[in-house]
Order: C-alpha cells, then structure tokens, then sequence
C-alpha cells in the first residue's frame, strides 16, 4: 500500500475507503488489463462517477465513444472556464496561459485525446492549473492535508493526481483509464 503510505495514511483514510487506496496502488503497480479495469472501477466512485465510468469502458462502442467524446468535451469547456476565470499574480500570468495552450494540446482537434502521446503534458497542466487555483500553497509539504480539509473532493482528486507518476511507459489502456478517471473530476468541479 506505497499509495497510503505516501500521503498521509491517517488523512487519507478519513476520506476514502482502505479499498479505494488499495485499488489505486494496484492500478499504478499492475499491467494486467484486467486487474487495472477492476481497481479503476474501485477508484471511480471516490469522483461520484461509477456508473458513467463504466459506460466508457464497458458499453457497446458507440455508446463508449460518444460518452468519451461528452466527458472530453465537457473536461475541456470546464477546466478551459476555471483557468480563465482564475485570478493570478502578474507574475503567474505567463503560466496561464501556458496551461491554456496545454490544454487545447492535450485535448486536440474536437476534444480528441491521444492519451498517449499526451499523459506527459497533460499531467504537468493539471498540476499547473492546482498551482494557478493555490498559487504556492500549492507546493507546500501540508497542501495534501489543506487540500482535503478545504474541499475534500478536491483534496482526494489531488490525492490521486500526486499517485500518478509523471512520466510513464504504460499501455494506452491504462493510460487511458488513469487520465479518463482525472477528467471525470475535473469535468464536473
């Protein structure tokens, strides 16, 4: 349980469910198709999304791909309003707008997402837009505990997000389903 134990076991587990943190270590360790499914089914009701989270991974394909393309879409209009809407420092403007042109890269031509090719950056803009949101607070060694204590579904989102690793070799499924399950979040904060 590396995920646990890496933020703030005693917190963490007032919050989300010793299961859920299981899923996520199991997500992050494990290649199995199968097993990665099944423990992102486990995480995804911690972002209030489990039955719309299977829909894009078990429904037929049509049903999937529009789903996917709605939940892209809506991830895009509504992290492109809330980094719009921020107020920053002067100083922070020019990463403002870096995370704007992140975005737009990350989610492509008609919110078209290639997971792959784009984990990387789309990893550093959501850490950018948290930045933007906190401004330095944001970097702090408490911001995990802050975080959970203001908003605690957005302490758990940025629980998760500081699971992921930042640079990474896995399958485009799993790829997928990690940055799928970050977007569902983000899509309707």
């Amino acid at each position: 349980m590396q995920v646990l134990q890496n933020n703030n076991s005693e917190l963490i587990s007032q919050f989300i469910d010793t299961h859920i943190v299981e899923a996520l270590d199991s997500f992050i360790k494990d290649e199995s198709i199968d097993a990665i499914t099944k423990a992102a089914i486990t995480i995804a009701p911690c972002f209030g999304v489990e039955k719309e989270f299977c829909t894009l991974i078990e429904g037929e394909t049509e049903v999937r791909a529009n789903a996917e393309k709605k939940l892209t879409t809506s991830f895009y209009n509504n992290l492109l309003l809330l980094v719009q809407k921020t107020w920053v420092e002067a100083s922070d403007e020019a990463l403002k707008n870096q995370a704007l042109e992140k975005l737009k890269d990350c989610c492509g031509k008609d919110h078209y997402i290639d997971y792959k090719a784009s984990y990387e950056a789309f990893i550093d803009m959501l850490h950018d837009v948290v930045y933007l949101m906190f401004g330095p607070q944001s970097k702090k060694a408490d911001f995990s505990e802050y975080a959970l204590r203001i908003d605690p579904g957005f302490g758990v989102f940025w629980w998760y997000l500081q699971a992921l690793p930042k640079k990474t070799d896995w399958s485009l499924d799993k790829t997928r389903l990690a940055l799928l399950l970050g977007m569902f979040f983000l899509a309707n904060y």
